[in-house]
């Protein structure tokens, strides 16, 4: 995630200071990726030695401002014009431990998989129930309405995203029971029993800040 083209685009309108960029930042994006104070700052730090940003003075507080440069502006316009590489995936801990699963001794890949959808429903169940609270932010309208819209799509994202990670699973144990009754005829064997399943905890979905 571009923790610095992130920032940047808050710093477009106007100066801010590190906790203040951290508050916004995450009342975009309703917390989904929490930052710290420490990771503000010392991106805030880089972007000024690339000179896209630059100290501007402090506020009434004393808080250090930063202000965004012409050639942070030329950075960001570039971030929003370019798309997302998708040539170099991020590791997905999922499919790791799926690839992982098979094979490995004294481990049912099936029960996992029914443990992962039932924890993914959940999930997408939280996701759904925060999108109705947001389309009623912004029914409601507001000075926070612009914070309502990108949370909404944010949410959106994480709901088709659990959709397909839901899809993903029943495929793969579609696949594993075809591929065991393949085997099972090769040599004669009786397929497997059918899946375990588990009941783990309810996942809790991101929270969306408010302003006290």
């Amino acid at each position: 995630m571009s923790i610095r083209h992130g920032l940047l685009a808050l710093l477009e309108h106007g100066p801010r200071y590190g906790s203040q960029l951290r508050s916004e930042f995450e009342s975009r994006t309703g917390a989904t990726w929490p930052l710290n104070v420490g990771q503000v700052y010392t991106t805030l730090n880089r972007l000024e030695r690339d000179g896209m940003v630059a100290q501007s003075g402090e506020d009434e507080a004393g808080h250090a401002l930063y202000a965004i440069t012409d050639t942070g502006r030329s950075e960001l316009r570039s971030w929003f014009e370019t798309p997302v590489d998708r040539s170099s995936p991020p590791r997905d801990e999922l499919a790791i431990k799926l690839a992982m699963a098979v094979g490995a001794p004294g481990v049912d890949i099936r029960a996992v998989i029914q443990s992962q959808r039932h924890h993914t429903v959940n999930a997408m169940q939280d996701y759904t129930r925060l999108k109705a609270q947001a389309l009623a932010a912004i029914e409601r309208g507001g000075s926070q309405e612009r914070d309502d819209v990108a949370w909404l799509l944010v949410l959106e994202q994480l709901i088709f995203q659990t959709e397909a990670e839901a899809r993903w699973l029943d495929h793969c144990e579609v696949r594993l029971i075809r591929l065991a009754a393949a085997a099972g005829r090769e040599t004669g064997a009786a397929a497997p029993p059918g899946p375990v399943t588990q009941a783990p905890a309810a996942a809790a979905g991101p929270r969306r800040p408010r302003p006290d």
